[in-house]
């Protein structure tokens, strides 16, 4: 891989932010380069080859930038040849309940792209229509037993066949990583002037089998990075 293949990714990835503010921009840069799972999304390939989108609690949309930046770095011939290609995005639809972050994200794609689209509502209660891929990164913890269960059931109904749900959890059953894990969390949300929200958590193996009665083939994979978390990113895939 390149040595400057990441800082250009990540330069081309934070930029469309620059038109929603100083915060925004560097919000998108900090999560961006510091976050693992952007990372190890795109070099493990688990995304498929092209499809609609939908990403649930998408915040300003910083994923949708980062998967657009990296198929026009592919495009150019710009891409290493260790990794897999990045998806092609048929549609990238957000789904998020905070409107200051709904606004940055309109700020930043601007009303008329052709591909992305930012809501405003609660995924608890949104229409999710079709997609081959849906993401929730690091939300289903901010609602309740019940309503993970129903959430995740809408999911498992939104997709095809052989379609993606990717999500990343805490493992409650972790013990002090766990609980390192919500104090960072909160501290982010309130940063990003949200107010604390109560937690939901459930161990590892809840979550599995939770999802694993849905339908969903799941692996689950350590993201962390080094870092004294407990955060697990579960690949959730519905048999062909």
């Amino acid at each position: 891989m390149s040595p400057a293949f990441l800082p250009t990714l990540l330069d081309e990835a934070s930029l469309p932010f620059k038109q929603s503010g100083r915060f925004a921009y560097h919000y998108a840069r900090g999560k961006l380069s510091s976050d693992c799972i952007f990372r190890e999304l795109l070099r493990q390939g688990i995304f498929p080859a092209r499809g609609h989108f939908l990403d649930l609690g998408c915040g300003q949309g910083s994923l949708f930038g980062w998967l657009l930046a990296a198929r026009r770095l592919y495009e150019r011939g710009e891409w290493p040849a260790d990794w897999a290609p990045p998806p092609e995005a048929l549609s990238l639809r957000g789904i998020e309940l905070m409107q200051k972050d709904v606004d940055r994200a309109r700020l930043a794609f601007g009303a008329e792209h052709p591909l992305v689209r930012i809501e405003q509502g609660d995924m608890c209660q949104a229409d999710f229509g079709q997609a081959d891929v849906i993401t929730i990164l690091d939300a289903l913890h901010y609602f309740n037993h019940q309503g993970q269960q129903d959430v995740l059931e809408r999911i498992r109904r939104a997709l095809p066949p052989g379609g993606l749900f990717l999500t990343r959890v805490g493992d409650a059953a972790a013990g002090l990583p766990h609980h390192l894990c919500n104090w960072v969390d909160q501290a982010v949300t309130f940063v990003r002037g949200h107010r604390l929200p109560r937690l939901y958590c459930r161990p590892l193996g809840e979550w599995v089998a939770l999802l694993q009665a849905l339908g969903f083939q799941v692996r689950n994979m350590p993201m962390n990075q080094g870092k004294p978390f407990a955060n697990i990113m579960l690949i959730c895939r519905l048999a062909p």
